[in-house]
């Protein structure tokens, strides 16, 4: 199965923080939309996953955005718990030096 995947940037829509950057094909759009949920492509699993199927910390939506070349998406949630998988808020959580 050739699966076209586009980055899609989850972002608190109350905080306005990144908390998250996950991969999407249609069928993860497709039932984003139609579940209020947030869905990605599993790159390792290869299979759909919903954020927080197994923690229970998932993503409800809010709204959705393209960007203009159409190659990556911003999702606006409300967050059901912490989003990393570490148990942090988010997964933008290591600042690196400059």
């Amino acid at each position: 199965m050739n699966t076209i995947l586009i980055p899609a940037v989850i972002q608190n829509d109350r905080t306005g923080q990144v908390l998250m950057v996950g991969y999407m094909n249609d069928e993860a759009l497709i039932r984003t939309k139609n579940t209020g949920w947030v869905w990605f492509w599993s790159r390792s699993k290869k299979r759909l996953w919903k954020k927080g199927e197994s923690s229970g910390n998932c993503l409800r939506v809010t709204s959705i955005y393209r960007d203009c070349d159409d190659d990556a998406y911003l999702i606006r949630v409300n967050p059901v718990g912490p989003t990393c998988h570490s148990g942090n808020i988010s997964c933008f959580y290591r600042k690196e030096n400059i």
